[in-house]
């Protein structure tokens, strides 16, 4: 994924994001952390983990459409 095509979060999906970094901090690490740590937490993940994660997922994809397409040579008509 190129810096051109960056992972772009709705400003919805983002708030709700930065809520579950926030309660999993709370919660896990007994640490509370405000809404720009979060922030840029989440900014870092989307940055450096998350190319990996949405790459994994196309080519996942990828392999299920493959596999379909295999299939659909078996109903072939000979």
């Amino acid at each position: 994924m190129s810096k051109n095509n960056k992972i772009k979060l709705n400003k919805q999906t983002k708030e709700s994001l930065i809520l579950e970094i926030k309660n999993y901090f709370n919660e896990e690490r007994d640490e509370d952390i405000g809404d720009l740590s979060a922030m840029l937490f989440l900014d870092f993940i989307i940055e450096n983990i998350g190319p990996t994660i949405y790459n994994q997922g196309i080519k996942d994809a990828i392999k299920y459409i493959n596999d379909k397409t295999e299939d659909m040579y078996s109903l072939e008509i000979y």
